[in-house]
């Protein structure tokens, strides 16, 4: 079953306790004071919180962040340039969803991988998602773009905003 990585886009400090998640990330426009005190409170409870942004996660002293390589024609240049600051953090990369990246993303050695899913072309990304688990050991993630079944995904995690 997968875990859920709850990716937070409104001020709701009550969901730091919640049991069903283990993880967030904080979307960049939340404002300043509620990302101290989500990330602060979330610590307390035992959650990991990861940030969009490196002057995020230096400023809340988040555990990690979760780059957005899907655009890069560099993958390996942008993940070193962006994570050289980011000793002892958490890393997971959204790449586009094609093998050739994949591979190029996972020489990286990222913590997850995360692949996102539209209704267009889901078994060509469930077909991904199940080689990916087959081929590494580096975990996971399906983020949802649009109501889907993402449990029926071969991944680690899954990351949900609603």
């Amino acid at each position: 079953m997968q875990k859920i990585i709850f990716k937070i886009t409104k001020e709701n400090s009550s969901l730091a306790a919640d049991s069903r998640f283990e993880c967030f990330i904080l979307s960049e426009d939340l404002p300043s004071h509620f990302k101290q005190e989500f990330a602060s409170s979330a610590k307390q409870s035992g959650k990991l919180v990861l940030g969009l942004s490196l002057s995020d996660v230096l400023a809340y002293h988040l555990d990690g962040i979760v780059l957005d390589l899907s655009k890069s024609e560099h993958i390996k240049k942008d993940f070193r340039e962006q994570t050289k600051d980011l000793k002892n953090k958490f890393i997971g990369v959204i790449c586009r969803n094609r093998r050739h990246e994949a591979m190029i993303v996972s020489e990286c050695e990222p913590d997850f991988l995360i692949f996102r899913a539209w209704q267009d072309g889901i078994e060509n990304i469930k077909e991904l998602t199940s080689w990916y688990n087959e081929m590494f050991l580096i975990q996971s993630a399906l983020y949802p773009q649009e109501d889907i079944d993402y449990q029926s995904f071969e991944t680690d995690f899954v990351i949900l905003d609603k």
